[in-house]
C-alpha cells in the first residue's frame, strides 16, 4: 500500500488552499508546488516592462518567453518557495496590491495557460508533490490520486486577506479588499478556458467556520483514506 503520489488542491482565493498544500507537503515530505505563482510572475513582469495586461497578445508572448523556476526556499524569510524569473528571486514581489489586481486577466489568456500549463504537468507527473491552483485537477492534473477542493465565502475570503494586508498596512480598508474578491471570482468562474470550478471526483471542503489545523486533520485523513 502507498499513499496519493500526486494530489491536486484547487479553490478560489484565500480559501486556504496555498497554506494547506504547503503543511500537507511537509508532512508527507512531498513537494509543494503553488502553480499561482507562475501567472503573478508573468503578471509581474509585464508591469515591470510596462506591458499593458490587456495586451493578450503581448502577455502570451512574455509568457512563452521567460524562464520561471520553483525551488525550495533559499531564504529563511517565511515564504514557502522561492520563485525565479530568469534567474531573478521575484518571491515577495509576486504579492504586490498592482500583481494582485493583473493576475486574474492574465491567467485566462488562453495563451499564457498553454505555455505555463505544460511545465506545471511535467512537475506534476514526476509525482510526490502537493500542487495548489484553480484548475489542477480538472485540466493541469487531472490523473492526479486525490482531488480536493477548498471554499469558503467570499465575505469570509475577504476578512483573511484583509487581516493579511493589516500586517503590512494597517489602513487597508476591508470594503475595497471585498470588492476586488468579487471581482477576483467573477472573472475565474466565468472564463471560457479552464473557469474555476471543483472537478467531478473532488472532495470539496467549505472552510469558512474552520480553522487551519481543522482543514490539515480533514484533509490528512483523506490522504489516508485515498492510500492504495
Amino acid at each position: 500500500m502507498s499513499l496519493p503520489s500526486i494530489i491536486a488542491i484547487d479553490g478560489p482565493a484565500a480559501s486556504g488552499k496555498s497554506t494547506v498544500a504547503g503543511l500537507l507537503a511537509e508532512w508527507l515530505g512531498y513537494v509543494y508546488f503553488d502553480t499561482g505563482v507562475m501567472y503573478r510572475a508573468v503578471t509581474w513582469v509585464a508591469l515591470q516592462q510596462g506591458l499593458s495586461i490587456a495586451d493578450e497578445g503581448g502577455v502570451s508572448a512574455l509568457a512563452e518567453a521567460i524562464h520561471i523556476e520553483v525551488t525550495r526556499p533559499t531564504a529563511d524569510d517565511g515564504r514557502q518557495y522561492t520563485v525565479l524569473v530568469d534567474g531573478q528571486d521575484v518571491t515577495w514581489d509576486l504579492r504586490r496590491p498592482d500583481v494582485d489586481h493583473g493576475v486574474s486577466p492574465v491567467s485566462a489568456y488562453a495563451g499564457v495557460r498553454r505555455a505555463l500549463t505544460a511545465q506545471q504537468r511535467r512537475l506534476g507527473l514526476r509525482g510526490g508533490i502537493v500542487m495548489a491552483g484553480r484548475d489542477i485537477g480538472t485540466v493541469v492534473l487531472p490523473e492526479a490520486d486525490l482531488k480536493i477542493y477548498l471554499d469558503a465565502t467570499v465575505e469570509e475570503r475577504a476578512r483573511r486577506r484583509w487581516q493579511e494586508l493589516q500586517l503590512r498596512d494597517p489602513l487597508a480598508d476591508y470594503a475595497v479588499v471585498l470588492a476586488a474578491m468579487k471581482r477576483r471570482d467573477s472573472i475565474d468562474s466565468s472564463r471560457a478556458l479552464a473557469p474555476l470550478c471543483p472537478a467531478d471526483d473532488a472532495r470539496v471542503l467549505d472552510t469558512t467556520a474552520l480553522g487551519i489545523e481543522e482543514v490539515l486533520a480533514c484533509v490528512k485523513a483523506w490522504v489516508c483514506e485515498a492510500e492504495g
